[in-house]
């Protein structure tokens, strides 16, 4: 989600342009942002459902997945992209992501090395990616030029290749979920078409924690050459 410049209005009698001073409530009842409380809301009914209602699970689980594609919209149409709602988009999708995969590691528990590295993973890699750029001076985590790294550019700035990485990287975990409530079939297809497309997030994950930690070096390194 871009961050934009306060809205302005213009006297219709002059070209004197006038700031509206906008309220700090008023940034909280933002389009995109009522989209997100309205994910959050959807991702813990999923939670409740979690245990013994696969159907429910996937059903709301789902809605509060397909409804991050709108935030971002909404915030470019009514231009309210905001700090607040770029937060708020990234850390609804860390803690969704996180929840699915602490419930995978109780009903796998012999797979919880990799859960838990899984979790870290995810979480350090995208605080520090926007820590970095927020540093560094970029109005966005999602401003990656192609010189700092050519996959993270084409993960944040095409916002297909955006939706579609961060669809299939859930949907992974979805089929792993599904397979342990017997629905055997339904699991196993949808992990087998996600699982390349769920290591490339992997693999982006990686680079971006390696490129926030160059960022983090060099501005430390430049710090302490002064």
């Amino acid at each position: 989600m871009s961050i934009d410049q306060e809205p302005t209005t213009t006297k219709s009698s002059s070209s004197t342009s006038i700031k509206k001073k906008v309220e700090v409530r008023e940034i909280f009842f933002y389009i995109p942002n009522l989209i997100g409380y309205f994910r959050i809301i959807t991702a813990i009914l999923s939670f409740l459902f979690m245990n013994n209602h696969p159907v429910l699970t996937l059903f709301f689980y789902g809605i509060s997945g397909f409804l991050d594609a709108f935030d971002g919209y909404a915030a470019r149409k009514y231009n309210q992209g905001t700090r607040f709602g770029a937060v708020l988009d990234m850390v609804t999708d860390r803690c969704a992501t996180s929840s699915l995969i602490v419930y995978l590691a109780t009903i796998y528990p012999n797979y919880t090395i990799l859960w838990q590295l899984l979790v870290s993973l995810d979480l350090a890699s995208h605080y520090m990616h926007m820590y970095a750029m927020q540093s560094s001076g970029s109005t966005s985590h999602k401003n990656v030029d192609s010189k700092q790294s050519y996959v993270l550019s084409l993960y944040y700035t095409n916002r297909t290749v955006l939706f579609v990485v961060c669809l299939l990287n859930e949907l992974f975990y979805v089929a792993i979920y599904l397979h342990y409530y017997n629905y055997f079939w339904l699991g196993t297809l949808l992990a087998w078409l996600s699982a390349p497309v769920w290591l490339f997030k992997q693999f982006a994950n990686v680079i971006q924690l390696n490129g926030a930690s160059l960022i983090l070096a060099r501005m430390d390194a430049d710090d302490k050459s002064k």
